[in-house]
């Protein structure tokens, strides 16, 4: 099989799409010819197919990178050239923007505009972000007595394994990859199976930017083998992974075997509380984008909604309405589709399954609660959910409980701050939460009350490369973004120095 395809993309992008593993700023094929097929979810049809790395592949790309963290070349570029490299890759993402968001619409589902958008915009702003860090990342002196001198050095932690989530294919990379190439990192990149085709694209950016051979390596590869594989690794120091909660305790349990550092991103359910005083029309507005955005495919999606009393019946009328004004379902190219399809069909099963079970525990639907066949031929097996709301909700129901990462939303009503506090607290995860309100001082109140490692105060899934973003609970370990990402790539290292003291 070649290592690169010709593909004309369905909004007119002709480009070749490389197929194979990205190792030492080199393209190969994998060890065992095992192939993973990339399908178009608005269609159901095969784009094209890449290269699955093996364990032996994965030992590769580990010892190139290790190779690399100890080449000068790496090891002793100066923080300043270091940062320049990451951004002139930024400027090579603004060159191809247009591009890899047309592959990561094509690969996920996402329209094309919110990819564009969204997506590329955030991933670069991030890469522009760290490339400023660089050379800002030191240690401290610290005094003693007169007879000792004490410093730190704040130092790369060394070959970084990283597993990106097919959400946010490209926009997930650099959230990690920005911060660990700051510090002076080494990289082993794993795709999601689900996603495979933007970050070999990337790939090659890294390689035109001029990063060296070794700092940056890419796989594509299915978990229980490539995945598995990079964490267990001896060369690989730390673990960095977004996904599910299951997979993040798999994860952890395999990294203990070498005591590896890790930074986990996993699961949410979280809560989006509406007050009596908010401004209703903005609190419908940010409740819609916080949930039906993305598919729903967010692991911060405010999937439970908590409406005062007095102005529930009212909300869920202007809620339906922006439902029926605003999510139009539709394939990737089309310019006003607010909602793609779900990106897998596993994944359109598994929201399927659970819209049947919220039925048959017993809540109301209000709006949805099915498939969605469009009315066009080419589209009819593509995997559409339509956006759906739940009412008549108790704590026991799974549709309240699980995360069911799609277009589904659950809406309750509370009547006091102290039972919403308590509603909103009532789970396992801790990812994000939203508060509407005109209240400053309920605002705040609230927000420190929630369990959650982020609080939106009158909006939804806001999001700035420049803000930590990370959960509590099983909604991960660690943070990302902003300058407290930069910790989960630096370790310090303490120096005593003896200015003269004898025993």
């Amino acid at each position: 099989m070649s290592l690169f395809v010709p593909l004309t993309t369905p909004n007119g992008y002709q480009y070749d799409q490389p197929r194979g593993l990205f190792i030492n700023n080199e393209f190969v094929p994998s060890s065992t010819g095992q192939v993973i097929e990339a399908v178009d979810p608005a269609t159901a049809l095969p784009i094209a197919t890449v290269y699955a790395a093996s364990a032996d592949d994965v030992d590769k790309a580990v010892q190139a990178a290790y190779k690399a963290l100890r080449d000068p070349s790496w090891k002793q570029l100066p923080g300043t050239e270091r940062g320049a490299l990451m951004a002139r890759l930024a400027d090579l993402m603004e060159r191809d923007r247009a591009l890899l968001a047309t592959i990561d619409a094509w690969d996920n589902g996402k329209p094309y505009q919110v990819a564009y958008n969204d997506d590329l915009g955030e991933a670069i702003s991030t890469v522009r972000y760290y490339s400023g860090w660089a050379d800002k990342t030191f240690g401290q002196t610290i005094s003693t007595t007169h007879t000792k001198f004490a410093y730190t050095l704040r130092q790369p932690i060394g070959v970084v394994g990283q597993i990106i989530p097919w959400n946010y294919p490209l926009s997930m990379a650099l959230w990690k990859l920005g911060p660990a190439l700051a510090c002076g990192n080494t990289v082993v990149i794993k795709a999601a199976e689900q996603t495979p085709l933007s970050i070999l694209v990337l790939a090659r950016l890294i390689k035109e930017a001029g990063f060296p051979a070794g700092v940056v390596n890419v796989i594509n590869g299915y978990g229980r083998e490539a995945g598995a594989a990079l964490v267990q690794h001896k060369l690989v120091d730390k673990v960095a992974f977004t996904g599910s909660t299951g997979t993040a305790r798999e994860i952890m349990k395999m990294a203990a075997g070498t005591l590896k550092n890790i930074t986990l991103e996993t699961g949410g359910k979280s809560p989006l509380i509406v007050f009596k005083d908010s401004d209703l029309d903005q609190a419908v507005k940010w409740s819609h984008f916080g949930i039906m955005s993305n598919q729903g495919q967010i692991c911060t999606a405010t999937s439970r909604i908590f409406v005062h009393q007095d102005i529930l019946d009212t909300f869920l009328q202007k809620f339906k309405e922006t439902l029926t004004q605003t999510s139009k379902i539709g394939h990737q190219w089309d310019e006003t589709t607010y909602q793609g399809p779900q990106v897998t069909r596993a994944q359109y099963d598994r929201i399927l399954s659970y819209i049947e079970l919220g039925k048959q525990e017993g809540a109301t639907v209000v709006a949805g609660g099915g498939a969605f066949v469009p009315a066009s031929k080419e589209h009819a097996n593509g995997y559409f959910v339509q956006p759906t709301v739940f009412t008549n909700v108790t704590d026991s129901m799974r549709i309240y409980r699980e995360e069911i990462f799609g277009p589904v939303v659950v809406i309750r009503s509370f009547a006091t701050e102290e039972e919403v506090i308590r509603y909103a607290n009532d789970s396992e995860y801790g990812l994000g939460a939203a508060v509407f309100t005109k209240d400053i001082e309920r605002a705040h109140r609230v927000a420190a009350e929630i369990e959650a490692g982020m609080v939106w105060i009158n909006s939804s899934q806001d999001c700035d490369p420049r803000v930590p973003f990370g959960g509590v609970k099983q909604s991960g370990i660690g943070r990302e973004l902003g300058e407290a990402g930069l910790e989960a790539y630096t370790q310090v290292k303490a120096v005593h120095v003896n200015l003269g003291s004898r025993l």
